[in-house]
């Protein structure tokens, strides 16, 4: 369980934090919180929104650095 709380948080990391983590996911911030706290157990159906979140997030950064001049061809 704790590999899963330790994951959900280096995934709200990724997004900037908590705050941006919930805005992204809709998900009061207090509840994200008690989520890495393990306070409340995280769903398979959480994991699955956080991947379809993660997803999206890569395929805006990708745009985002496309149009940063110069940064054509790096990987």
């Amino acid at each position: 369980m704790q590999n899963r709380q330790d994951h959900f948080a280096y995934c709200a990391q990724l997004f900037g934090g908590t705050t941006a983590f919930s805005r992204r996911l809709g998900i009061d911030e207090r509840a994200i919180r008690r989520f890495i706290n393990g306070e409340r157990p995280i769903s398979d159906g959480l994991l699955a929104d956080t991947a379809q979140a993660l997803r999206a997030l890569s395929v805006e950064a990708a745009a985002a650095a496309e149009q940063i001049p110069g940064a054509h061809g790096l990987p």
